[in-house]
């Protein structure tokens, strides 16, 4: 598997990721191991009751699931995950299909250490309409291959 050094990766570069169909046993996982039982959640008729037609998906699985997309941003020589911002603009429903369009928004060189970079990137969650479900930045530090200080 090659690298990709932080020189290689250019303001602009889009990425997009693999997809994954959000079910109901990703749902109630993500309850067990959170603890988060939030009747949107886990209670059909509740969430029907508060206008989503059935339950919906908690954020973070969504931000959580979202992380684990193939995409090239794996291929890149991250050392670190530095950062994570998100708003959630609109429900992720069972039996939706997810993927991220990610944006390098800016490259910068670390001052202290020239051996790395940090990425910045604008993420959205696109459901299978082409509804963006989730956006926001992710921040990368990445390895100069070419720069061993």
């Amino acid at each position: 598997m090659s690298r990709i050094s932080f020189d290689d990766i250019q303001v602009g570069d889009e990425i997009i990721s693999a997809r994954i169909t959000v079910t109901e046993s990703h749902i109630v996982g993500f309850a067990g191991i959170t603890g988060d039982f939030n009747p949107l959640h886990m209670d059909d008729e509740f969430a029907r009751e508060n206008g989503f037609g059935c339950r919906i998906a908690h954020g973070m699985l969504g931000h959580s699931l979202s992380t684990g997309l193939r995409s090239k941003i794996d291929d890149w020589a991250i050392l670190a995950f530095l950062e994570t911002r998100r708003r959630f603009v609109g429900p992720i429903l069972m039996g939706d299909t997810i993927h991220y369009r990610a944006t390098v928004l800016e490259t910068r060189p670390s001052q202290s250490k020239p051996d790395r970079g940090v990425v910045r990137v604008s993420m959205e969650l696109v459901k299978q309409t082409g509804e963006v479900v989730q956006s926001g930045e992710d921040s990368f530090l990445v390895e100069r291959l070419n720069e061993k200080g």
